[in-house]
């Protein structure tokens, strides 16, 4: 295993220990409300400076960031992109469906990724160059070649810079001869389940580097392609994403295109 991604799963086996065991605790936890419908908690916090101490320990000169603790520079070589608990809402009404992601960039590039999901302990991770991984076996995105019949996923808009009128054009313009498109709440486990053929494709807007870095990785790395929503590569500049294999990415940017 490549030796970043042998931190990072450490750092994420770590975390999702203090996660799993806060599930009996949510009715004490503390929670604030960073913005509208976006919510941290202790858990977050305590999550993330579990995986910060984890990856300091091996690399003490290397840049964090995090969702919770913003950038902390040490160096711009490395830079670890953490998100503790994507999928905090779900998380605190008791879904399963929650992760932790880390990505790591070296001089701009990614080139390390780990999504955990603590509770059914899969463990997707990639490194450039060597392919992707769950559970250490080896992955590949979907074989579909249209639209007819993939299963997409999706994030829906839930904040006041987010717009709905924006977003409803191109569901409505996926939607047709798909086998449906489904809402899980963490960005980081869609890209993931993107890269293992689960879903055929994804796309969302307005996410941050923490969402999809690691997962962006995957995909790529499982052989398939994750663009902005213009097809080009300023994903982290515009925070919109759409992933696929280079079929399903295709149509999906053709008709996305249509109508916005």
């Amino acid at each position: 295993m490549h030796p970043l991604v042998n931190i990072g799963v450490r750092a994420a086996r770590s975390a999702g220990t203090i996660i799993v065991r806060a599930l009996n605790q949510l009715d004490s936890l503390k929670v604030t409300e960073k913005s509208q419908n976006d919510y941290v908690t202790e858990v977050d916090k305590r999550a993330e400076a579990e995986i910060i101490k984890t990856i300091h320990r091996a690399y003490p000169n290397h840049s964090i960031m995090a969702e919770e603790g913003g950038l902390k520079k040490r160096e711009d070589e490395y830079v670890w992109i953490i998100d503790p608990l994507d999928g905090t809402t779900n998380f605190l009404r008791g879904i399963p469906q929650f992760s932790i992601s880390i990505a790591v960039q070296h001089k701009g590039e990614l080139t390390a990724a780990v999504i955990y999901d603590p509770l059914k302990d899969e463990l997707f991770t990639a490194a450039k160059g060597s392919g992707a991984q769950l559970n250490d076996r080896r992955i590949r995105v979907g074989t579909r070649k249209d639209l007819r019949g993939a299963l997409l996923g999706t994030g829906f808009p839930y904040r006041d810079d987010q717009s709905v009128a924006d977003y409803l054009p191109t569901l409505q313009a996926l939607i047709p001869g798909t086998a449906g498109v489904r809402r899980i709440g963490s960005a980081a486990l869609d890209l993931a389940y993107v890269a293992a053929g689960r879903f055929d494709g994804f796309w969302e807007y307005g996410l941050n580097s923490w969402d999809m870095a690691a997962g962006v990785l995957l995909v790529r790395e499982a052989g398939g392609v994750a663009t902005d929503a213009k097809g080009g590569d300023e994903l982290f500049e515009t925070g919109d994403v759409i992933a696929g294999n280079i079929d399903v990415h295709r149509e999906m940017l053709s008709r996305i295109s249509k109508c916005r």
